[in-house]
């Protein structure tokens, strides 16, 4: 083994503390040319979404199919605002849509038939159909009984009574000169006519004559001659009765007739100003149906209530005024039935007032025919069957409602509306996430959705910048009744808009969060009786919104303080390492400080990731892991096979690990677990690492600086050694908290930039790194050396323990 390492004071390697300027960019407040809000103009539409609000209003102006718009950006950069105003302020000029109406179909009873009506005559027509509907029950009835109708109705009587008589009389006379004559007698519950002898004048039945019989006063010749005679005339009497028949037929029908004519009369003139008011043909057909009903069938139920009239009812599904623009719909609760439309379910479809075209409901994708639809993705996709809908939709056309599909403990009929053609245009708002997966597993997103609204979510952080900041700040406290904020607190709200988009020279477009801590700051402002929202207010804004949701961040501080958990934040030790982690709290993150351990001896299962054997890595972890192997073997550059066995684990970690910033800390700790060098404890680190030993950036390095930086202010407060170390590519995204920086501009604390491990490993252990040189070695007496030597050492052990073959 080589001799222990001399310590070094600095290596070379070692990049000193980073300058407090590069720790905060700060905002001064004299570059706004104003005192306060009140005097900045509010901002109107959307500031830095150039992009954006072209896209966007090409796809509301353009006609082309399939130019539906996806409106790709996260929450809070004001996307659902820029399509309502951009909506307000183009009002495209749209072809507008008829007013769409159901009636009853009396051919298919369960298709409810579509009518296509003027624009904004809809309700005209609905309350021309109610008025002939009253006609119907309470005149037709009275007109069809006028002195007209019987009058008309007296003469058909007579006529067909004379008839009857000019029939019957010379057969009754011919029985009259046979001595017989005709008369009704009841046979049960019938009466029927019957011929019978005329004795002394008088009509003689059956039981008369043989009461005559008995008394001798007739024989049984005269009684068999009247029968001969009856059976003859009775022949003869069948041919008289079927001419009375007719004749009888001939009146009714007649009569119903006259009543048809009458009806058919009443009814034309009670449609009459509805047909000159609404020539479509489709009214035309509806309105014939309607009155051949009535006349086949209703008219015997006249003055019975007239329920039946109910079928004539019109359901106006879609109406305008003649003064509606192009309709603009918000849908907030995107279901099938909130979108498509839905039908009530009737319980008895025999029942006389049954009107199906009643039950049909207009859903919102109908309300915005002519114009624009704006859904929330995440919302459609969550409601059963919503997607399919929308979709269908787009591709046939139409609407097609369905009854809602849920269970009922009785049989009930399926209504199938003729379906109602639509030309609409949907504005879809979702995220990244939700565009990338509907655009791999439905083909019909990117056929129906060609138009990509794309938001940024930081804008450059310049002058132009810092005034979109101040006129939205503007517009906020002008709308929403605030005190005029002054330019120190729009400075502070420019700082934070830096923390927030944690990039070199950029401000954060989510606007939704600066206006969250504006009307905070204005809150705090007003309890102190002051008119103008000051710094002060922002920075106290800033300061609750933090400690509100910081409950469990606090709760593992206090665990560190106690103990409970192990972390040092002083002294050396051997295959240790302060790695940085963060958790999130809503849109707030916490860093905190996590224990890495490495363990190294004599082996072959080479470098073993506990939480991946543990499943509780991720896979972006795994991944990381897997690089620093390939790091490993990059570094340690020998002749012979590494043959020993590591353990990398994350100590106290009892959930699931991703992410790969902390690959450059657990290589530093590996590194300290071969050459039995102790790493510095005072030190954190955080930062991805490639397999040539680069330093890569990594998220959220404000944060995690400062919860290491608070965690040696719970242990020990501050020494004047700690600090963390970084990627190098992250400075430029630095905003540190005020009291992290005064911290480190007094050399209480420090902030290191790193761009390759080896500076990461001189900072760690205080010794030179070493680099290869030509002959393909480190220099005696480095850090990497050393780790050479000791794989070495590993490998002659492992030989050594080979039993002999």
């Amino acid at each position: 083994m080589s001799a222990s390492l001399p310590p070094a004071s600095r290596p070379s390697e070692a990049p000193a503390a980073l300058g407090v300027e590069l720790l905060r960019w700060r905002c001064d407040p004299a570059i706004f040319d104003f005192e306060t809000t009140a005097e900045v103009p509010a901002a109107e539409g959307i500031v830095g979404q150039d992009v954006a609000v072209e896209a966007l209003r090409f796809g509301l102006e353009t006609s082309a199919p399939g130019q539906n718009v996806y409106v790709r950006g996260l929450t809070g950069t004001g996307r659902a605002t820029l399509v309502r105003r951009l909506l307000e302020e183009i009002r495209p000029g749209c072809p507008l849509p008829d007013d769409r109406a159901y009636v009853y179909n009396f051919a298919q009873t369960d298709r409810p038939r579509l009518l296509s009506l003027p624009r904004g005559t809809g309700e005209t027509f609905r309350r021309r159909m109610d008025g002939f509907i009253h006609f119907v029950k309470e005149e037709l009835a009275d007109g069809l009984t006028s002195d007209v109708v019987k009058a008309r109705s007296g003469d058909i009587e007579r006529h067909a009574a004379e008839d009857m008589k000019n029939v019957a009389r010379p057969f009754e006379e011919q029985l009259r000169e046979a001595g017989l004559t005709m008369i009704m007698i009841q046979v049960g519950p019938v009466s029927r006519q019957v011929i019978v002898p005329l004795i002394e004048d008088q009509p003689a039945p059956p039981e008369r004559l043989e009461a005559l019989r008995r008394e001798g006063k007739l024989t049984d010749e005269e009684l068999e001659a009247f029968g001969e005679k009856i059976a003859q005339f009775t022949e003869r009497m069948q041919g008289v009765g079927e001419k009375m028949q007719q004749i009888q037929g001939q009146r009714v029908e007649a009569l119903n007739k006259l009543i048809e004519q009458e009806a058919q009369a009443l009814l034309e003139g009670a449609l009459r100003p509805i047909r000159m008011e609404f020539t479509g043909a489709d009214v035309a057909a509806f309105l014939d149906d309607v009155v051949q009903d009535l006349l086949t069938r209703r008219l015997g139920q006249l003055g019975e209530g007239g329920g039946f009239a109910e079928r004539y009812r019109v359901n106006v599904v879609l109406k305008h005024k003649p003064t509606d623009e192009t309709p603009v719909v918000v849908e907030h609760a995107p279901s099938v039935q909130a979108l498509l439309g839905m039908i009530d379910r009737s319980l008895d479809p025999d029942d006389e007032v049954y009107a199906p075209q009643m039950m049909i409901r207009g859903g919102s994708l109908l309300r915005s025919d002519g114009g624009y639809i704006v859904i929330e993705a995440r919302d459609v996709l969550s409601e059963m069957g919503a997607w399919k809908a929308l979709i269908r939709t787009l591709r046939s056309g139409r609407i097609e409602l369905a009854p809602p599909d849920m269970p009922l403990p009785w049989q009930v009929p399926a209504l199938k509306p003729e379906p109602i053609p639509v030309n609409l245009k949907i504005i879809l708002l979702g995220d990244a996430r939700l565009y990338y997966m509907l655009d791999a597993v439905d083909t019909d997103f990117r056929d129906h959705f060609k138009v990509l609204s794309d938001f940024e979510t930081t804008l450059p952080r310049n002058e132009q910048g810092l005034g979109f900041y101040a006129s939205v700040l503007a517009r906020v406290a002008s709308e929403e009744k605030l005190p005029p904020m002054d330019r120190t607190a729009v400075a502070a709200l420019c700082e934070h808009g830096a923390r927030i988009a944690a990039q070199e020279d950029k401000l954060t477009a989510r606007f939704g969060r600066l206006a969250d801590l504006a009307r905070e700051a204005a809150y705090l402002a007003d309890k102190d009786a002051e008119r103008t929202v000051a710094a002060k207010h922002v920075d106290q804004a800033v300061r609750r919104t933090k400690e509100r949701a910081n409950l469990p961040a606090r709760r593992f501080r206090q665990m560190i303080a106690k103990g409970s958990i192990r972390v040092n934040s002083q002294g050396k030790r051997v295959g240790e390492v302060n790695g940085l982690a963060v958790m999130s709290a809503g849109a707030l993150t916490y860093g905190f400080p996590n224990r890495i351990t490495a363990t190294i001896g004599a082996g072959s299962a080479g470098t073993i990731n506990i939480e991946r054997e543990a499943e509780l890595s991720g896979a972006i972890h795994t991944k990381g892991f897997y690089i620093l192997g390939g790091l490993l073997r990059y570094l340690l550059r020998t002749e012979h096979p590494l043959a020993f066995s590591a353990s990398i684990a994350f100590e106290q970690s009892y959930g699931g690990i991703d992410g790969d910033s902390a690959s450059g800390a657990e290589m530093c700790c590996l590194i300290s677990a071969l050459t039995d060098i102790p790493i510095r404890q005072d030190l954190a680190m955080t930062g991805a690492i490639d397999q040539v030993g680069n330093i890569l950036p990594i998220g959220a390095v404000n944060e995690k600086i400062e919860g290491f930086f608070d965690t040696c202010m719970d242990c020990c407060e501050l020494t004047g050694t700690q600090g963390v170390i970084i990627p190098k590519t992250n400075v430029g995204d630095l905003m540190l908290r005020a009291d992290v920086v005064d911290a480190c501009e007094h050399g209480r604390f420090h902030i290191y930039a790193v761009d390759t491990i080896h500076e990461a490993l001189a900072l760690f252990m205080g010794h030179e790194v070493g680099r290869l040189g030509d002959d393909g070695t480190y220099p005696e007496g480095t850090l990497l050396r050393r780790a050479v030597d000791k794989a070495r050492d590993y490998w002659a052990m492992a030989i050594r323990s080979k039993p002999e073959s």
